[in-house]
């Protein structure tokens, strides 16, 4: 797979050029990549949200409905993106989601810090992410499938602006908070990671070059 860095984004551009990078993995054109990068500040939000989730036009950010799966989370600088689009017809039956929560929580694990996954009880809000041994959610995932390619991917909160989670009910769980490597670091009285560092380990982890 390859590693395609980029630095901060507008969503809508992204946006748009995810569907070309989707349609060239389907024609052939590319093999399977995974994009790294940032956005401006802005709230993205699933299909099935529930417009009462999504934050008081008052909050001033941006709101974009889009086609993954999952509720609404948030992305701005300190976050990082990982947009991966993936032919799954080259690897076999595989669980997608899966595979990138127990890679996120492989990589993030080699800086430090011990991740965990959770199953979601039937019936339950979808628990799909990566967590804290405490209940603390780091990282997001909402990913989309087409014609057996793989489009959008995860979020991990490295050190964005945290305050903006308490302005709207993120991922449609209504008593989970949202944490920060930063704030992790500094519950253990360590420096936070660079953003290249984590970076680094996700590629790696995840087999991207």
């Amino acid at each position: 797979m390859e590693r395609v860095d980029l630095g901060e984004v507008e969503y809508d551009v992204a946006a748009k050029d995810m569907r070309g990078w989707v349609e060239e993995r389907v024609e052939g054109k590319a093999e399977d990549r995974l994009f790294l990068l940032s956005h401006p500040p802005v709230i993205t939000y699933g299909p099935r949200t529930v417009l009462d989730d999504l934050p008081a036009e008052a909050a001033a950010i941006p709101r974009v409905q889009v086609d993954r799966g999952g509720f609404a989370t948030y992305h701005g600088p300190g976050q990082l993106v990982g947009y991966l689009v993936i032919d799954l017809h080259q690897r076999g039956p595989v669980d997608i989601v899966r595979w990138v929560e127990n890679g996120l929580i492989e990589a993030l694990g080699s800086l430090g810090f011990p991740l965990v996954r959770r199953d979601t009880p039937k019936g339950a809000s979808s628990l799909v992410g990566v967590w804290t041994e405490d209940g603390r959610k780091l990282c997001s995932i909402g990913m989309r499938i087409r014609r057996g390619v793989t489009s959008h991917g995860f979020s991990v909160n490295v050190d964005p602006d945290m305050t903006v989670f308490h302005t709207f009910t993120s991922c449609g769980l209504h008593d989970v908070t949202m944490v920060s490597l930063a704030e992790l670091a500094a519950e253990q009285g360590l420096a936070a990671p660079t953003d290249a560092e984590v970076r680094d380990a996700i590629a790696n982890s995840l087999g991207a070059r």
